[in-house]
């Protein structure tokens, strides 16, 4: 009898570990998911940063135009990457260095240069984030992230298509 009760205890809690397992490890995110949520919330939050300064700064209205969906659009998918990171890992609060050094390149660009200067970080960041959410959506195994990644990559691309648009308009040269 006390052998058969160990039996089913076995049993019992194989059943429970083959339930409970899966779903933990779907709860961890890889190094390489980790590395790609923190320069993306950066990312994100620089564009929102300086999509506020286009608003206020920008001299044409495509550059204000521009910055209000940036500040719309970033600010939306921020939320939505902590609220599917929440518990798993810590978002960072601050920019990165390289985020912050063109945050505070635009905010000492003149009056006369902030709509270009703004323009051309917008075609060379969207680039690269375009292309960093391509490879990221063929990697990551966390199925809320890539299901995330591919919800923004479209809208991300939409941006790099504006952004060009905007440089296009305002002489600056696509590099």
């Amino acid at each position: 009898m006390k052998r058969k009760l160990v039996c089913m205890a076995v049993v019992s809690l194989f059943a429970v570990c083959s339930l409970v397992l899966p779903a933990l490890a779907a709860e961890r995110l890889t190094m390489g998911e980790k590395s790609f949520v923190k320069e993306a919330a950066s990312g994100g939050m620089m564009e929102v940063e300086l999509g506020q300064m286009a608003k206020e700064r920008g001299k044409s209205q495509e550059v204000k135009d521009f910055g209000q969906r940036m500040v719309t659009d970033h600010g939306k998918a921020n939320d939505e990457l902590k609220s599917l990171v929440d518990n798993r890992m810590k978002l960072p609060t601050k920019l990165e260095m390289k985020h912050k050094g063109m945050v505070d390149k635009l905010a000492n660009a003149s009056a006369d240069e902030f709509d270009k200067k703004y323009a051309e970080a917008m075609l060379k960041d969207h680039k690269k984030d375009v292309e960093k959410f391509r490879k990221e959506s063929k990697k990551a195994k966390d199925p809320q992230l890539k299901e995330w990644i591919e919800k923004t990559l479209p809208v991300l691309e939409q941006h790099l298509q504006h952004a060009k648009d905007m440089a296009h308009k305002l002489g600056v040269a696509e590099k």
